[in-house]
């Protein structure tokens, strides 16, 4: 590519605005120009990419001239807002927040599953939801081999899906329990150091959350299978990185493991690590900083007809988030 692109990155102060940077610079996108952009108290910052100090500046209607694609991860309010206006000014939108997902013309894109999709776009691409990124790295390969109707998962995520100010959360929580201090609580509703939340995300009337729904209703768009059925539980664990997910899948044509194990080696952006007889299986401490999704504990499920069950991990700022955005810039 001799061409160099105009980038900007809103929410450039945040956790995955911050992985979006490195995960340009690491990938060597051609950038042209960098525009970092984020709300007025963060404005004056400086950020390095590649070596050079670059000011962030504060996102207004009007910060978007000359730029080609702009990386969106600053909240659904913030996307609905300014992305429009980013598209008026001729670029083109990735944007990470929940914001468009649902929108019939905007697609939801994993590009090693639906890449083409991209060619659809009217201006914005919607990043799917981390958890579902990454359950569904591994379970659209076997789809393809088998025909996925529905699955039973349990999600493990990581603190740092909820932002900084979680990360920072667990560390005080984890320091004032060891010192026997009273614990504090601001992100989130009860105290997450050595304890989980069975709680992501805000409740419906039918008693699942928001983050629970994503994985059936985004599922089904990025897979193009409006008959997917997801029954989900996302549980919040102290765990600083990497998202984890327990997933039961029923199938309509009879599974082989060694045959499952196969397709999901030969799967670009999954890694098999599976050998419970050395106690190998993925953990979120070993998938955190790693672009891959690994996958394990590969094994017919006991409970379904045509049914396997595995455990999927992979860290939720890059493949569910960052990466996966600058993915989508690469293909556009």
């Amino acid at each position: 590519m001799s061409k160099k692109y105009h980038v900007a990155i809103v929410g450039a102060t945040g956790a995955v605005g911050i992985e979006m940077m490195r995960v340009l610079e690491r990938r060597e996108f051609p950038v042209g120009e960098l525009t970092l952009l984020a709300s007025a108290r963060s404005a004056g910052k400086h950020l390095d990419f590649a070596g050079t100090p670059l000011t962030v500046r504060e996102l207004t209607r009007d910060s978007f001239k000359g730029v080609d694609i702009a990386l969106f991860s600053a909240g659904g309010d913030i996307s609905r807002e300014f992305a429009p206006a980013a598209v008026a000014a001729g670029a083109v939108v990735v944007d990470n927040s929940s914001a468009f997902r649902m929108d019939d013309k905007v697609p939801l894109v994993v590009p090693e599953i639906n890449g083409a999709d991209i060619a659809k776009h009217q201006g914005i691409i919607a990043n799917p939801n981390c958890s579902t990124a990454i359950a569904l790295m591994a379970l659209h390969p076997l789809h393809v081999a088998f025909g996925v109707r529905r699955i039973f998962a349990s999600s493990y995520q990581a603190v740092s899906g909820t932002g900084a100010q979680a990360i920072e959360e667990l560390r005080n929580q984890v320091a004032e329990v060891v010192e026997g201090r009273p614990v504090t609580k601001k992100v989130y509703p009860h105290q997450i150091a050595f304890n989980v939340l069975p709680h992501v995300d805000s409740f419906l009337d039918t008693g699942y959350t928001k983050e629970e729904m994503k994985m059936q209703n985004e599922g089904r768009r990025i897979m193009h299978l409006p008959t997917f059925r997801a029954s989900v539980t996302c549980v919040r664990v102290p765990v600083y990185r990497a998202h984890s997910i327990s997933v039961s899948a029923e199938f309509k044509r009879p599974v082989v493991v060694v045959e499952a194990r196969q397709i999901l080696a030969s799967s670009p952006g999954i890694r098999v690590v599976d050998d419970p007889g050395k106690n190998i299986y993925p953990m979120p401490l070993y998938c955190a900083g790693q672009d891959d999704c690994q996958v394990g504990r590969i094994r017919l499920d006991c409970a379904l007809e045509n049914g396997l069950a595995f455990w999927v991990a992979g860290d939720q700022l890059l493949k569910g988030a960052a990466l996966n955005a600058v993915q989508i810039a690469e293909l556009l």
